[in-house]
């Protein structure tokens, strides 16, 4: 069986084949966060995401030969997906898989049943993700209304990944999404990767995972500037499509950890431009300040995670307050950061 890391939202998603449910307000006039950029929902052509229970249809067919031919019949597409890159077995060895998808369903070593039994429970409702990804992708068609509108699946992947990505359509590992407490992630997760383990944080990781897919990093230059800007800058559009969650909820902190950076911003700013950070384009450098950690550490093991990012999605809103007459797209398709960085006349 493979095991994939959780996704992040805040890195482009790495499966090959490609880890907030708050209600929708009543008027989507827009980000509250500064400059609006939608008009009034009546003005927007409403988009309705269909989600896909495949999660409910393996756990009631997965058990018998005759269910699991139900689900190659009325899944054509993902169940093959599901079995080859989740499962790890040929979709065509239909007589291994009968044996063994029982046996992942009903496994409770790693408390696959017991974990299958809560997602059923917590997700028996999933209208606060509906209205959620509803509200982004209406507000995302009305920036870029060429992109196609993506079938969600939920299903269970056996802690192997949150967003998987199934053509042009994406898969939610809902097994990875039942709360920051759940009792099993201490088997399979850091500490600091729960804080986004939570049901109402799939719409997030759904549509930024979606914007690095439809959106991907197009620079020559491959230096820290250019990766922090670049997530910072899908960051900032993912605030935009939720004007409902808070940022720290969107950067995937914790109300402590975003005021954390806010507090030491200039002191952050200051080192690395001393230590010339920006420039560098070392792995190391590179991975301290943008992947999934504990702490920053060429800053401190008082930050939190993530904090070139973090930065990255500062500088770009600097950016958009000094230059009014840039739209969202244009942002978007601004591949120089050395431009951005200049113009935002970032100085904290």
């Amino acid at each position: 069986m493979k095991r994939f890391a959780h996704l992040s939202r805040f890195l482009p998603p790495f499966v090959g084949r490609v880890g907030v449910g708050l209600l929708l307000c009543l008027v989507l006039e827009g980000c509250q966060r500064g400059r609006v950029y939608f008009p009034a929902a009546k003005e927007m052509t409403t988009q309705h995401v269909e989600i896909v229970r495949f999660d409910s249809a393996l756990i009631a067919d997965g058990q018998t030969a005759e269910g699991i031919r139900r689900l190659f019949a009325d899944y054509p597409t993902f169940m093959p997906l599901f079995t080859e890159d989740i499962l790890g077995i040929a979709a065509s060895d239909t007589t291994y898989l009968q044996e063994a998808l029982p046996q992942f369903l009903n496994d409770t070593l790693y408390g696959f049943r017991q974990t299958n039994a809560r997602e059923q429970e917590l997700f028996a409702d999933i209208q606060d993700i509906q209205q959620s990804l509803d509200g982004a992708f209406t507000r995302l068609h009305y920036l870029y209304p060429d992109m196609p509108l993506p079938t969600i699946y939920l299903f269970i992947s056996g802690f192997n990944a949150s967003i998987y990505f199934a053509g042009e359509d994406i898969a939610v590992g809902a097994d990875m999404y039942l709360g920051s407490d759940y009792e099993y992630y201490n088997r399979v997760v850091y500490d600091y990767q729960k804080q986004t383990m939570r049901k109402e944080c799939i719409p997030a990781d759904v549509v930024s995972a979606y914007l690095f897919q439809q959106l991907p990093f197009t620079s020559k230059k491959s230096r820290l500037l250019e990766q922090m800007l670049y997530r910072g800058k899908v960051l900032y559009l993912l605030s935009v499509l939720f004007p409902e969650l808070p940022n720290y909820e969107v950067m995937g902190y914790t109300r402590e950890q975003w005021a954390w950076c806010e507090q030491h911003e200039r002191a952050i700013w200051h080192l690395m431009m001393d230590k010339r950070d920006l420039f560098k384009t070392e792995p190391m450098v590179m991975s301290s300040y943008l992947n999934s950690a504990p702490f920053t550490s060429e800053i401190s093991q008082e930050s939190p995670g993530r904090v070139g990012i973090w930065m990255g999605w500062r500088i770009a809103e600097r950016y958009m307050e000094n230059h009014p007459e840039v739209s969202l797209q244009e942002l978007m398709a601004e591949g120089d950061a050395q431009k951005i960085l200049e113009e935002s006349q970032y100085k904290p």
